[in-house]
Protein backbone atom coordinates (compact mmCIF):
# COMPACT_ATOMS: atom_id res chain seq x y z
CA UNK A 1 0.00 0.00 0.00
CA UNK A 2 1.32 3.41 -0.96
CA UNK A 3 0.68 6.32 1.33
CA UNK A 4 1.21 9.92 0.32
CA UNK A 5 1.39 13.01 2.50
CA UNK A 6 1.24 16.47 0.95
CA UNK A 7 2.72 19.51 2.65
CA UNK A 8 3.66 23.12 1.96
CA UNK A 9 0.28 24.63 1.23
CA UNK A 10 -0.69 28.01 2.61
CA UNK A 11 -1.88 31.53 1.90
CA UNK A 12 0.16 33.70 -0.47
CA UNK A 13 -0.37 36.86 -2.51
CA UNK A 14 -0.84 37.05 -6.25
CA UNK A 15 2.55 36.95 -7.95
CA UNK A 16 4.20 35.01 -5.14
CA UNK A 17 5.85 31.62 -5.36
CA UNK A 18 5.17 28.49 -3.34
CA UNK A 19 6.45 24.92 -3.35
CA UNK A 20 4.33 22.02 -2.24
CA UNK A 21 5.63 18.52 -1.59
CA UNK A 22 4.29 15.00 -1.50
CA UNK A 23 6.18 12.35 0.45
CA UNK A 24 5.24 8.82 -0.53
CA UNK A 25 5.88 5.51 1.12
CA UNK A 26 6.80 2.36 -0.71
CA UNK A 27 10.10 0.85 -1.79
CA UNK A 28 9.16 1.08 -5.48
CA UNK A 29 8.35 4.82 -5.54
CA UNK A 30 11.03 5.33 -8.20
CA UNK A 31 9.00 3.19 -10.63
CA UNK A 32 5.78 5.24 -10.35
CA UNK A 33 4.53 8.05 -12.53
CA UNK A 34 3.43 10.89 -10.26
CA UNK A 35 1.07 13.79 -10.78
CA UNK A 36 -0.57 16.79 -9.19
CA UNK A 37 -4.26 17.57 -9.53
CA UNK A 38 -6.38 20.27 -7.94
CA UNK A 39 -10.02 20.52 -7.03
CA UNK A 40 -12.41 23.28 -6.01
CA UNK A 41 -15.61 22.59 -4.05
CA UNK A 42 -18.34 21.28 -6.31
CA UNK A 43 -16.02 20.97 -9.29
CA UNK A 44 -14.25 18.10 -10.98
CA UNK A 45 -10.66 17.31 -10.10
CA UNK A 46 -8.39 19.07 -12.59
CA UNK A 47 -5.04 17.92 -13.96
CA UNK A 48 -2.10 20.19 -13.16
CA UNK A 49 1.16 18.36 -13.93
CA UNK A 50 2.69 14.90 -14.18
CA UNK A 51 6.08 13.30 -14.64
CA UNK A 52 7.43 9.89 -15.42
CA UNK A 53 9.38 7.54 -13.16
CA UNK A 54 12.76 9.26 -13.57
CA UNK A 55 11.53 12.80 -14.10
CA UNK A 56 12.70 13.31 -17.67
CA UNK A 57 9.20 13.45 -19.17
CA UNK A 58 6.71 16.01 -17.89
CA UNK A 59 3.17 17.07 -18.75
CA UNK A 60 1.47 20.33 -17.83
CA UNK A 61 -2.00 21.77 -18.18
CA UNK A 62 -2.21 24.83 -20.35
CA UNK A 63 -3.22 27.02 -17.42
CA UNK A 64 0.01 26.38 -15.48
CA UNK A 65 2.58 25.70 -18.20
CA UNK A 66 5.48 28.08 -17.89
CA UNK A 67 4.60 28.96 -14.28
CA UNK A 68 4.66 25.60 -12.47
CA UNK A 69 7.39 22.96 -12.43
CA UNK A 70 6.96 19.37 -11.29
CA UNK A 71 9.99 17.43 -10.13
CA UNK A 72 10.91 14.44 -8.01
CA UNK A 73 13.64 13.16 -5.75
CA UNK A 74 13.49 9.38 -5.79
CA UNK A 75 16.07 9.13 -3.02
CA UNK A 76 13.61 10.95 -0.76
CA UNK A 77 10.43 9.38 -2.20
CA UNK A 78 9.15 12.91 -2.77
CA UNK A 79 7.53 14.79 -5.63
CA UNK A 80 7.40 18.58 -5.72
CA UNK A 81 5.32 21.25 -7.41
CA UNK A 82 7.10 24.60 -7.63
CA UNK A 83 4.59 27.33 -8.38
CA UNK A 84 5.57 30.81 -9.60
CA UNK A 85 3.52 33.87 -10.56
CA UNK A 86 0.57 32.56 -8.62
CA UNK A 87 -2.88 33.86 -9.51
CA UNK A 88 -6.09 33.92 -7.46
CA UNK A 89 -7.51 31.32 -9.84
CA UNK A 90 -4.79 28.91 -8.69
CA UNK A 91 -6.54 28.78 -5.33
CA UNK A 92 -7.55 25.16 -4.76
CA UNK A 93 -6.87 21.97 -2.86
CA UNK A 94 -3.88 20.28 -4.47
CA UNK A 95 -3.60 16.49 -4.49
CA UNK A 96 -0.67 14.32 -5.43
CA UNK A 97 -1.36 11.05 -7.20
CA UNK A 98 0.65 7.94 -7.98
CA UNK A 99 0.35 5.55 -10.91
CA UNK A 100 1.76 2.58 -9.09
CA UNK A 101 1.58 0.04 -11.91
CA UNK A 102 3.45 2.06 -14.54
CA UNK A 103 6.03 4.80 -14.90
CA UNK A 104 4.51 6.78 -17.78
CA UNK A 105 2.66 10.04 -17.02
CA UNK A 106 -0.93 10.78 -18.01
CA UNK A 107 -3.25 13.72 -17.52
CA UNK A 108 -6.34 11.57 -16.91
CA UNK A 109 -7.07 11.18 -13.21
CA UNK A 110 -8.38 7.64 -13.77
CA UNK A 111 -4.84 6.57 -14.68
CA UNK A 112 -3.81 7.08 -11.03
CA UNK A 113 -4.64 4.65 -8.26
CA UNK A 114 -3.20 6.23 -5.12
CA UNK A 115 -3.98 9.71 -3.80
CA UNK A 116 -2.90 11.98 -0.99
CA UNK A 117 -5.24 13.83 1.36
CA UNK A 118 -4.70 17.22 -0.28
CA UNK A 119 -3.16 20.52 0.75
CA UNK A 120 -4.87 23.91 0.48
CA UNK A 121 -3.27 26.67 -1.56
CA UNK A 122 -4.91 30.08 -1.32
CA UNK A 123 -3.79 33.01 -3.48
CA UNK A 124 -5.12 36.41 -2.47
CA UNK A 125 -5.44 39.27 -4.92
Amino acid sequence: QVERVESGGGVVKAGDSLRISCAASGRTFSKYAMAWFRQDPGKAREFVAALNWNGDTTLYSGSVKGRFTISRDNAKNTVYLQMHSLKPEDTSVYYCAARTWDGDPYSDLYEYDAWGQGTQVTVSS
